[in-house]
């Protein structure tokens, strides 16, 4: 049996349980709300994606031709129509990453409105950002699953077992749009303890990596700009370890 239809047999037992008040539960129903919300908190996103960042890593260190690519987006809707794409033409979203520039998060996301990438913006813009597209892949999770569940829906009423069967498979076997993003926190906004707080909140977002820079915040430049002035080595090591 599959794990689909695993998922609905346990929802069946549980309702005998609970009798005449569970009685207008549909067991399918509840294991396709299941199925089309596998991620709860951030959290949990940020554990899959790492694993998922572990073995390309893993993979890239073996083989240099295996490379992973990632896209830059500033905002959900942005990011999800490149995930959907990406799935829609290459049939795999395996080694496709979202990338949030600094200068981006500056430019277009500030609620100061456009700035320049020198560490200006709210601290808070980039984890917004990160719980803003994972709220956007669930979506496209969720609207794909939605026709295949219509699909296995008209393969019931038509009496197509082969159809039925080849639904369920799909369901069963369907990949997420949920893939790792990198997340670039400048210069940490300030000393290590502010580091510490800003990646937390990251990795609560969602964020898998985290890049960060050893540069001055007071005086930060954008990296392709010249007068920038980097912390001491001990300093960025007190970053590194909060």
């Amino acid at each position: 049996m599959s794990a689909y239809q695993d998922d609905i047999k346990a929802v069946a037992a549980l309702k005998e349980q609970h009798g005449s008040s569970w009685a207008a539960i549909n067991p399918e129903s509840v294991a396709r709300m299941r199925a089309q919300n596998r991620f709860k908190p951030g959290l949990e996103i940020a554990q899959y994606t790492a694993d998922i960042m572990r073995k390309d890593m893993a993979e890239y260190d073996a083989d240099s031709s295996v490379y992973t690519q990632s896209l830059g987006c500033w905002h959900g809707f942005i990011g999800q129509q490149k995930l959907i794409s990406i799935k829609k033409h290459l049939k795999t979203t395996n080694k496709r990453y979202l990338y949030l520039s600094g200068w981006m998060i500056a430019a277009l996301r500030s609620e100061f409105g456009p700035l320049p990438d020198q560490s200006m913006h709210e601290k808070t813009s980039v984890p917004m950002l990160i719980e803003e597209l994972y709220t956007f892949l669930r979506q496209a999770d969720a609207r794909e699953m939605g026709h295949l569940f219509h699909e296995l829906d008209d393969a019931k009423a038509a009496g197509d077992a082969a159809g039925e069967q080849a639904a369920i498979n799909a369901i069963d076997n369907y990949e997420t749009h949920i893939v790792p993003i990198i997340a670039d926190m400048d210069a940490g906004c300030g000393n290590e303890e502010a580091t510490y707080l800003l990646a937390k909140r990251m990795i609560e977002a969602g964020a898998c990596a985290i890049q960060i820079e050893n540069q001055v915040s007071d005086a930060k430049q954008c990296g392709h700009q010249d007068g920038k002035v980097t912390v001491p080595h001990e300093d960025f090591l007190a970053k590194i370890n909060a």
